[in-house]
């Protein structure tokens, strides 16, 4: 059955509670905005595959943006848990890991001189606004690390803010891999 009734009162349970908690609290407004991250890059691991576009990742030369995306959201549930309460943790390595794609990526690109306008292509586009939802998650799960009742690991928050600067990559290399000039602000 998909619905228990027992949230029919504004109240949640995460992981290792015994009690329910707000559907308003930090912890609940920090899965939720995870959630929407991972489901929002559902969207764009599907228009990634349409494309067919590759990275040009050292350690996998022909990967494609989709299987970067799908490692991404394989993360964000390991985020999540741990936010929930679950002995779950984000490791060195997957740090390391989205800074060698970022890194991959910004060596084919120009410098960055401005902020750019987003959409020069639509999937370009979805990384951007992925972007700005991972931020948004990030703020939210430093929240629920200020707030001290549930344990973030630091390298959980080195992730989180790593991934924003991928997803940024991708970005600006989905506009270029489509033949677009990226536009910058005219500020006019």
């Amino acid at each position: 059955m998909l619905y228990t009734r027992k949230g029919d009162d504004g109240t949640t349970k995460t992981f290792g509670c015994d009690q329910r908690v707000s559907k308003s609290s930090l912890v609940a407004e920090a899965l939720g905005t995870l959630d929407e991250v991972n489901s929002f890059l559902g969207f764009v691991r599907a228009k990634a595959a349409a494309t067919g576009f590759e990275c040009d990742d050292p350690v996998n030369p022909r990967m494609q943006y989709a299987d970067v995306v799908l490692e991404v959201q394989q993360n964000l549930f390991i985020v999540q848990a741990q936010v929930a309460g679950a002995d779950k943790k984000i490791t060195e390595d997957k740090i390391k890991r989205i800074e060698s794609i970022t890194d991959s990526i910004e060596r084919v690109l120009p410098k960055i001189s401005s902020f750019f306008i987003s959409g020069a292509t639509e999937l370009g586009g979805a990384f951007d606004f992925a972007r700005t939802l991972a931020r948004r998650a990030e703020r939210r799960v430093v929240a629920v690390k200020e707030e001290g009742k549930t344990e973030i690991e630091p390298n959980t928050l080195q992730y989180l803010n790593r991934l924003s600067s991928l997803l940024y990559a991708l970005a600006r290399i989905s506009s270029r891999v489509g033949g677009h000039e990226e536009i910058i602000p005219d500020y006019k």
